[in-house]
This record gives structure tokens, sequence and C-alpha cells, in this order.
């Protein structure tokens, strides 16, 4: 098992070259991208098994309030034209906060990875651009970029170009900053324990100072920051950008 250049474990590389695609790698990212997906898949699952128009259970009435909540989230930012994009941004938001959270049970979480928002943001910026086609022509959307003047074109294109790359570098220097941080205070609060246990004297001392028993209830203090809110917040950001540059790239 090696190490990728984006800090991932490759599990396994296929000892031949695929078509376009060359060597293809199963990186410890992929691998946990899946189970994600599998959670999510069980939970919908879950949650609408034995739908009923009365006497609905406890299960249908989180999955109704889920299904309200997105509505007003993407008809409330984008309006009611798009309806159609409630499932992808669902879908989006799902993803980005189980994979944020995943972490909370030991996993690496995938969105630490610049490759997996690196990719939820070409989807987007392909979508983004897609709508500025369909407002303004193709002819109209290759003019915006030479307004207001012609020599503004490179500068235009850029800013264009910073759309996807400024969306995906937020979400993961977030997250991967809070795994950074957490590791870190892992590691000092094991040498503070080792060290302040190690004051006691004989052989009692010398037994505590290899147990790293600050370490068992603070992380999980600090831990309400850096997974939960920051988890929960950083998907909400995402889709909140999403929903707002569609939108506006729709009125041209």
């Amino acid at each position: 098992m090696n190490i990728d250049i984006t800090g991932a474990r490759i599990f396994y590389t296929f000892p031949f070259k695929f078509p376009i695609l060359g060597q293809f790698k199963i990186t410890e990212t992929l691998v946990i991208s899946w189970l994600v997906m599998l959670i999510i898949t069980g939970l919908c699952i879950f949650l609408t098994r034995n739908l009923r128009v009365e006497n609905i259970s406890k299960r249908q009435a989180l999955a109704e309030f889920i299904v309200e909540k997105a509505d007003n989230f993407v008809i409330g930012n984008m309006g009611e034209k798009f309806r159609h994009m409630i499932p992808f941004v669902s879908a989006l938001f799902a993803t980005s906060v189980v994979s944020n959270l995943i972490s909370l049970i030991g996993l690496r979480s995938p969105t630490a990875d610049l490759s997996t928002e690196a990719a939820w943001a070409i989807v987007v910026f392909i979508m983004i651009t897609h709508q500025k086609i369909k407002a303004s022509g193709f002819g109209g959307y290759l003019k915006g970029f030479t307004t207001p003047i012609f020599i503004m074109t490179p500068f235009n294109i850029l800013s264009e170009l910073a759309t996807p790359i400024s969306m995906a570098c937020r979400h993961f220097g977030n997250i991967l900053s809070g795994v950074v941080i957490n590791g870190l205070i892992y590691a000092a609060l094991a040498v503070a324990s080792s060290a302040l246990l190690g004051l006691i004297p004989g052989a009692v001392g010398g037994v505590l100072s290899k147990i790293p028993i600050l370490d068992v209830g603070i992380p999980a203090i600090l831990s309400v920051y850096f997974d939960w809110f920051s988890g929960i917040m950083q998907a909400f950001i995402f889709c909140m950008l999403t929903t707002m540059y569609i939108a506006n790239a729709a009125e041209g």
C-alpha cells in the first residue's frame, strides 16, 4: 500500500491501463466514497419504506421533513422554475455531510482529498455554464468575456475559472484543516499525558505515562466544532453557492 499525490492511500492498482483513463487506482478516498454512497442509499431506503397517507410513522415524518426543507431551500434560493434541481442539491448536501462526518468513526473523510471537491465543483461549473449559454446563447456567452472592454477578456476568463477553484478549495481547506488540527490535538494531549503522569514516582508512573489518558474526552468536546458544526456548515455553504451561481447564471 502506498500514497498518491493527494495524500490518499492506494489500496489497489490495476495491472493494465484503461483506454483514455490510463492506469486506474483504487484509493482510500474512492473506497470511503463508495461507503458514503451506500450509507446514504441505505438511509433513503429505510426512511421511505411503507409510506402511508394517514397515520404516518415517525420515520416517514422525518423523511417528509427532510424533503420539505430541501424544497424550501432550493425554491427559496433559485425560484420555482428550478424545482428540478432539488434532487441534485439534496444529493450534494447529503454526500457532503456524510463525507464530512464519517471521520467521527475513525475513517478519513473523502472531502479531505481535493479531488473530491474538484469533481463536485467541475459538475457545478458545467451546470453554471449551461445556464449561461441557455440564457444568452453561445455567442452571447462568449461575448460576455469581452465586457466592458475587449482588453478585459483574459481577466474575465480567469474570473470564470476561479468559480470552481474557489468552491473546491474553500470546502477542502476547511475540512482538511479540521483533520490536521484534530491530529495535532491528539498528539499534543498524548505528550502532555505522558509528561504529567510520568511525574508520578515508581512503576505506577511508568505504566500510566504510556497511556494517553488525556486523549479521552477532551478531543470529543472539540469535535463538536471541528467535525459536527464545521462539517455541516461547509456542506451548507457549498450548496448555497451552487444554487446562487446557477440561479444568477440563468438570469443572463
